[in-house]
């Protein structure tokens, strides 16, 4: 007779199964565009199949449920997304967000990225003595900045003020923009020492005190 030789052991998954949908739920919410069943299956260490029924019993308890999102598969991909009878309430949240007054910051912000154009993060930090990432956040969601390319010698991100920008002031281009050279008459000075202490741009941005947003 024979020995049957020893059934392979199972593999431990990496998420136990009373995680699974945890484990998903926090993956989707970092995800910035639609996830496909697969994709979430490697992400959380369980097959396909599991998987996918788990991300329909997902979504049917937050419709149990009313939640003011929905888990939906849409073109194989799987995303949150707020419930349609709700855009209201998302769209005047959005408006007034729009609306709201700048704080000085990101008014002190948005002209040096103005005068400065195209300018990276830490040059801008470099000129106001803080640290923008925050306000630089604001100032793009806000539609006033933009990405305008990569520094060619450092690889930073350059940014630059929008056509919306434009609107906002009541301008039709960049110059007729008033004349900085009166109130600042040191900014050659400023930039010369700038371009001498930040060879490294972007690592530098991290040096400087933070600023409120």
């Amino acid at each position: 007779m024979t020995e049957q030789p020893d059934a392979p052991a199972e593999e431990a998954l990496p998420v136990p199964v009373a995680e699974l949908r945890p484990a998903l739920e926090a993956v989707l919410m970092v995800a910035d565009q639609p996830l496909d069943a697969v994709s979430l299956a490697t992400a959380v260490g369980y097959p396909q199949p599991q998987v996918s029924d788990a991300l329909a019993a997902l979504a049917a308890e937050y419709d149990e449920q009313g939640r003011g999102f929905e888990l939906r598969n849409v073109a194989g991909g799987w995303r949150y997304y707020t419930r349609e009878e709700l855009a209201p309430v998302v769209e005047a949240f959005v408006l007034e967000g729009q609306q709201a007054r700048l704080t000085q910051a990101a008014l002190e912000t948005l002209a040096v990225v103005a005068y400065q154009q195209p300018v990276s993060r830490a040059r801008v930090s470099a000129v106001r003595g803080v640290n923008v990432d925050g306000v630089m956040r604001t100032l793009i969601s806000r539609g006033l900045v933009e990405e305008a390319g990569r520094d060619g010698e450092h690889g930073a991100t350059l940014y630059r003020t929008t056509a919306y920008f434009l609107e906002r002031i009541g301008i039709v281009s960049l110059d007729e923009l008033p004349d900085l050279a009166p109130h600042l008459p040191e900014l050659a000075e400023m930039e010369e020492e700038m371009r001498e202490s930040l060879p490294e741009p972007e690592a530098a941005a991290t040096e400087v005190p933070a600023d409120d947003a």
